[in-house]
């Protein structure tokens, strides 16, 4: 029982690293642009599974897709996508310079990540109350004891504890991140 909201909670853990990594943070990271979804050939694709993307230097971004057609249907999508970037198209690739951060931005950012670190910790409380349900369900159906369903109750909140404690720990060393000048 408590397997499944071992695991919901890895899924959180790796969902919050995930999308603290496509935090536009005033230097180049391919996670910035990689899933912006662009069409191709009638469907839509993740630019990832179309183009390369390099890092140029600290603050240059070069997206090469594999078809050249496809180059202004990138700068477009990532126009469209809100990441505040500015491409532009070169002859076979989209060249994105990455502006610097300034202090309202990174501003912007700390609450960005602790909006993230909240929808973590709603998916971390989820889990646990799958979880609960199935605990409470096998107590009914006198699957387990009395005893047992305290005990198991009891080490699922302290593996929400522990999951709440490490999110905290990654939002505030995102902050310090976000906030280094």
């Amino acid at each position: 029982m408590l397997d499944k909201a071992k695991i919901g909670i890895e899924k959180a853990m790796g969902h919050l690293e995930s999308e603290f990594g496509k935090l536009q943070l005033g230097r180049a990271n391919g996670a910035i642009v990689e899933d912006i979804m662009i069409e191709q050939y009638g469907s839509m694709q993740p630019l990832k599974n179309s183009a390369s993307i390099n890092i140029l230097d600290s603050q240059t971004l070069s997206i090469a897709p594999w078809d050249k057609e496809l180059i202004h249907v990138i700068a477009k999508a990532i126009t469209d996508a809100g990441t505040g970037l500015n491409p532009q198209t070169m002859a076979d690739s989209v060249m994105i310079k990455i502006p610097a951060m300034t202090e309202e931005r990174r501003k912007d950012m700390v609450k960005i990540v602790k909006k993230m670190a909240e929808e973590a910790k709603v998916s971390v409380r989820n889990s646990r109350w799958d979880s609960l349900k199935a605990i409470k369900n096998a107590l009914a159906a006198k699957e387990i004891s009395e005893d047992a369903a305290k005990d198991l109750e009891g080490q699922l909140q302290d593996l929400v504890n522990d999951a709440n404690k490490k999110v905290e720990e990654a939002a505030k060393r995102k902050e310090e991140d976000v906030m280094k000048v």
